[in-house]
């Protein structure tokens, strides 16, 4: 006679818990992680009264161009000479049907600094050039809360 184990019940339900935790887990990934990705230079913006709404400078393949209050300045996420902007700002917009580049400038940053770096835009065959500012009512103390939405137009 051959020796014939007993099976144990059968579970009727699957059992979820260890999938919440891995869910959990990767929830606190992403919420750690989702503040840190940018797509721009951080500066802190100017504020305005008299803003106007500009959705397209938070797309993704919007052409951005900061100015931090040091002077220096960011095409991209990547560092850029005041000399080299034309050049390469002429390549970002070359196979583009919406030539608008946008200028994020910090608050502090030398006026004849952010003067210069629209003239040099300007001087690429630029369209439509935003000046991305901060409505007063929107201010916050955090920078990851700050969106670069409202500006005018020129």
């Amino acid at each position: 006679m051959a020796y014939k184990p007993v099976a144990g019940a059968q579970m009727a339900a699957p059992n979820v818990i260890p999938m919440a935790d891995i869910m959990l887990v990767l929830l606190i990934i992403f919420m750690v992680v989702t503040p840190m990705l940018q797509k721009t230079h951080q500066v802190d913006l100017a504020p305005t009264n008299n803003a106007h709404d500009m959705k397209d400078a938070d797309k993704d393949d919007a052409v951005v161009v900061a100015v931090t209050r040091d002077g220096t300045l960011y095409l991209q996420n990547n560092k850029i000479t005041k000399e080299a902007i034309t050049n390469e700002v002429k390549d970002e917009i070359a196979n583009r049907l919406d030539k608008t580049v946008y200028v994020k400038a910090d608050a502090r940053a030398k006026y004849g600094d952010v003067v210069a770096v629209v003239d040099e835009i300007r001087s690429a065959g630029v369209d439509q050039l935003g000046l991305l500012t901060e409505k007063v009512g929107r201010r916050t103390s955090s920078p990851q809360a700050q969106t670069p939405a409202a500006g005018g137009q020129l």
